[in-house]
């Protein structure tokens, strides 16, 4: 999903002349019961599937184990909210007469639940395809698996897209003539009670991020935001995948370069199939435009956190996963620079440059930062914490020069260049850096930055890609040295026989899932 920046002008061109399909979904409207009923219009229809329904959850009360009747009451059960959804019924607002039933709602105890608030589409009908899905994670039990679909909004809410999708799980429960529907939250009830008995509570994991992924179309967002960052500045953001739960950890991901949120899907979609990470954690994405210096990126991010954390306060420390360039900007999150890159590379403190305030406000917010405390973990995975060749080289230089950064950080490169140091090593440009720039091993801030220390006390992990050559330390992952990418004070490192994009790895994964594991203990 994301190109190598070795190879950026090739990639540059095809990525423009069309890009692989990360993910696809289609519905397909399956032929039941209300072919039957075509006659007596959608209220026939509703009734016929109720009464299966009832049929089906009669023989589940008395035999939990009976695979047969789950199954044929999770298809009643998706089949009535396909027939609400197609005839636009809304039994939420009033109680429906279908057949020998009244069809009811019970109100849900959170209000983010209000189903008038949603599209809701049941997950059978959903062919999904792509290469951000290698596998449908689902979990079986009782209940008809939804994608509930609503508009977000995008100021306050903290939306990766212009709608949320949730998963959600259908119940229908019966009294005497009424059935009454309810939503269950999978990522929050693992059972459900219905009748007699406590079953496990049937999910879909993958349709919800389908359908984000689908929306957030990102063949648009990598290497169009790369070349003119400036454009896409309103795209920069924190976003959520769930509703936020103050109980659960955070866990932040950070994509690379030329890439997008859409790079971590195979990753969140593999991990939410485990109850324990359903538990424990809640993912939120951090989106920008990756043609900005990453140490610029990491000064958005933290602005973007201070908003975020007004509207949802952590109880528990956050971890934060950062792939790549990502992992560049995870690395300033836990490091108090002080004063000590700017001494580096400038002749005279801030206070005492003559430049515009709004062009020193730039730089300092890129260069004096403090670690952010609500951090409680860091997993790099293929970052490049001290540069890669290749970003130096020839076609790391004229990728740099395909990168149109905005007129204000122009403008800075001609002011700063006044009191930039020289030093031996390090490399000085005529012009404000691009993140090509920053990820050069002989990159001033880069230089400058292996001075200062990662914040003590603050857990980090590192997992590196080999290609499958198993020739660590001296290996690389077709991008990023191993040089490069390991940390000497990490908790952990996992070498892993993958290229750069380790993150889709399933041996990376499951070190992931393993640190998860650890952490939560």
């Amino acid at each position: 999903m994301k190109p190598p920046f070795s190879l950026f002008p090739l990639c540059t061109a095809l990525a423009l002349a069309g890009c692989t399909q990360v993910a696809t979904v289609k519905e397909i409207r399956p032929a039941g019961l209300e072919s039957t009923a075509r006659a007596g219009g959608p209220i026939a229809t509703l009734g016929l599937q109720i009464a299966a329904a009832e049929s089906a959850w009669q023989k589940v009360d008395r035999n939990p184990s009976d695979a047969g009747a789950q199954q044929a009451y999770n298809s009643a059960v998706s089949q009535i909210f396909g027939s609400l959804r197609d005839a636009k019924l809304t039994p939420w607002t009033a109680p429906i007469e279908a057949g020998n039933h009244t069809l009811a709602w019970q109100r849900h105890s959170n209000p983010e639940w209000n189903p008038a608030r949603y599209e809701l589409i049941p997950a059978d009908r959903l062919q999904i395809s792509g290469t951000a899905f290698d596998a449908r994670e689902t979990k079986a039990g009782l209940g008809a698996p939804l994608v509930a679909k609503r508009i977000a909004d995008q100021l306050h809410e903290y939306a990766p897209t212009p709608h949320f999708y949730y998963g959600a799980t259908a119940i229908a429960r019966f009294e005497g003539s009424r059935c009454v529907l309810s939503l269950e939250d999978p990522l929050k009830s693992e059972t459900v009670r219905i009748g007699r008995r406590t079953v496990p509570l049937a999910a879909d994991y993958t349709a919800p991020l389908a359908m984000m992924t689908v929306e957030m179309d990102p063949g648009k967002m990598g290497v169009p935001r790369l070349l003119h960052p400036a454009k896409f500045a309103d795209t920069t953001r924190i976003s959520r995948l769930e509703p936020f739960d103050p109980n659960k950890t955070v866990v932040l991901v950070i994509h690379g370069l030329m890439s997008s949120p859409a790079t971590w899907i195979p990753l969140i979609n593999h991990l939410r199939a485990d109850e324990d990470v359903r538990r424990n954690y809640q993912f939120w994405f951090f989106s920008y435009p990756s043609g900005y210096p990453y140490s610029y990126s990491a000064a958005l991010l933290r602005n973007e956190l201070d908003q975020a954390e007004k509207h949802y306060p952590m109880k528990k420390k956050m971890v934060v996963i950062g792939h790549s360039m990502g992992g560049c900007i995870s690395r300033l999150l836990i490091t108090d620079s002080d004063r000590r890159i700017w001494d580096q590379m400038f002749s005279m403190p801030p206070e005492k440059m003559e430049i515009a305030p709004e062009h020193k406000h730039i730089l300092t917010e890129s260069t004096i930062f403090r670690h952010r405390p609500e951090i409680g973990r860091v997993i790099f995975i293929s970052a490049p914490l001290r540069g890669a060749d290749l970003a130096g080289g020839r076609l790391g230089r004229l990728g740099a020069k395909l990168v149109k950064l905005p007129g204000d950080m122009l403008s800075i490169g001609k002011e700063e260049s006044r009191y930039e140091k020289s030093a031996a090593g390090h490399k000085h440009l005529d012009r404000f850096p691009d993140s090509v720039d920053t990820l050069a091993p002989d990159n001033d801030f880069v230089v400058a930055l292996h001075t200062v220390p990662i914040k003590s006390g603050i857990p980090y992990h590192t997992i590196c890609g080999d290609r499958g050559k198993g020739d660590a330390p001296n290996s690389s992952d077709g991008l990023v040295p191993y040089w490069s990418s390991h940390l000497p004070d990490a908790k952990s490192e996992k070498v892993v026989p993958s290229h750069h994009n380790a993150q889709d790895n399933p041996v990376a994964i499951e070190e992931v899932h393993r640190i998860l594991r650890e952490h939560a203990r």
